[in-house]
């Protein structure tokens, strides 16, 4: 039975919706997954570059966090905010750091993104360097400007959670001066 008869409302399909959420997949798999060469003309015909998962994560968080630089690339070109938390209060830089690729945390500093940028009360990247003992990370964001005296919700500095982690390496550079 149809309900195009005058005066009935129109169910709504959920055909649509799941063809939506199809394609917003795909867009969040090519960034996932480096496809620069098919991501860029999407972003041409007006995906906008900071569309985001359910969790928050933003096209150039997948990207970067996965290690795809000419993708980061492409995204930031295309104006995608490189502070822009997900859900977690990760930026993109902090989630960088954490996977520890250097030429990224380059090229995200290089392109605006804030050395310390964090939601408030959040841990910033040179946190998430000290805890994981990157010795070589924690240099690098000291060098463009870290504020190693920032302090999150809990109280912590990069120092404390060097500390509480036992991340040696660290916490001698921490303490340098």
């Amino acid at each position: 039975m149809s309900n195009d008869q005058p005066g009935q409302p129109q169910q709504p399909s959920s055909e649509l919706d799941e063809d939506a959420i199809a394609f917003a997949e795909g867009i969040f798999d090519l960034a996932r997954n480096g496809g620069t060469q098919m991501l860029a003309p999407l972003l041409d015909a007006g995906v906008p570059p900071d569309i985001r998962t359910s969790s928050g994560d933003s096209l150039l968080m997948l990207a970067s966090y996965h290690g795809h630089l000419e993708t980061t690339r492409l995204l930031l070109e295309k104006g995608a905010d490189p502070d822009l938390p997900n859900d977690r209060l990760q930026t993109p830089l902090a989630g960088v750091v954490f996977k520890g690729e250097m030429a990224i945390v380059n090229l995200l500093l290089e392109k605006g993104a804030g050395v310390d940028s964090r939601p408030e009360g959040a841990k910033t990247p040179l946190m998430y360097a000290a805890m994981f003992n990157n010795a070589e990370m924690v240099e690098r964001l000291l060098e463009a400007g870290a504020d190693r005296d920032v302090v999150d919700a809990e109280g912590n500095t990069a120092l404390s959670l060097a500390k509480a982690m036992d991340a040696g390496d660290v916490i001698r550079l921490l303490e340098a001066d």
